[in-house]
């Protein structure tokens, strides 16, 4: 996978996306991430990218030019890209799924803005996907690509020391993740529960899947919406909400 980000302050990421994970999967060449600078691009000896905008209003605005040139300097590098996005609180909100989408590309290049946005002739021109990663309001892009660089690069093959982790994370299947335990076995007077030391591979993966259940319906109810489960589950969670009383 070939990232690319386009952004007025690379040292924003150049920093994060070196260690943990990111950095392993960069140095096996797993993914490649290529940082622009869109200031290079600038046609001024100030590199200044941003100007006032038609109308009125507070704020700046980046520029049409610099950003699109910086785009065609990508697209000599990766000229088979498909993707580019465009970290936006109007756009799309990201979720697991999109990510899964995402990380069956090839390429995909990220605009991150500043100021009041982008102008948006440009936006037009080249952007093809919009993306929030929630409803509240961040200085730029650059912080919500590192999330989306980081969510996408979990499910690229190799990326992970063991890719089961990837299936089973929470959100995978509309489900959080159930609670895990590690030694000792037992801490400040709390014990591991018991069936995970049974042995028995079924009886736990069941009981794995009942809390994973449980513990969506109370931190995340929305999500149940959209998992899939079977009548007995349904039962179960049945059974469960009249025991706590609701």
């Amino acid at each position: 996978m070939k990232f690319a980000v386009l952004t007025l302050f690379p040292e924003m990421l150049e920093t994060i996306i070196n260690t943990s994970i990111i950095g392993r999967a960069l140095s096996k060449e797993i993914i490649s991430c290529d940082i622009i600078n869109i200031r290079d691009y600038a046609f001024n000896k100030h590199h200044k990218v941003d100007d006032y905008t038609y109308g009125g209003g507070a704020g700046m605005l980046m520029q049409a030019e610099p950003v699109y040139q910086a785009y065609q300097a990508v697209k000599e590098k990766i000229p088979d890209n498909k993707r580019v996005v465009y970290l936006t609180p109007c756009g799309k909100t990201f979720t697991q799924k999109m990510a899964k989408d995402f990380s069956k590309e090839d390429s995909i290049v990220f605009l991150c803005g500043h100021y009041e946005g982008i102008d948006e002739r440009v936006i037009e021109d080249i952007v093809t996907d919009e993306v929030s990663i929630g409803d509240y309001v961040l200085t730029g892009g650059e912080l919500p690509a590192m999330i989306m660089i980081d969510s996408i690069s979990r499910l690229i093959p190799g990326v992970l020391n063991n890719d089961v982790s990837a299936d089973i994370e929470s959100f995978s299947d509309n489900l959080l993740e159930y609670p895990q335990y590690s030694r000792p076995y037992q801490w400040m007077g709390k014990k591991v529960p018991d069936i995970l030391l049974s042995g028995d591979h079924s009886k736990v993966e069941k009981w794995r899947r009942r809390q994973s259940i449980i513990r969506t319906y109370e931190k995340r109810p929305d999500l149940l919406e959209k998992a899939e489960l079977t009548d007995e589950e349904k039962k179960m969670l049945e059974e469960y909400c009249k025991d706590k009383g609701n």
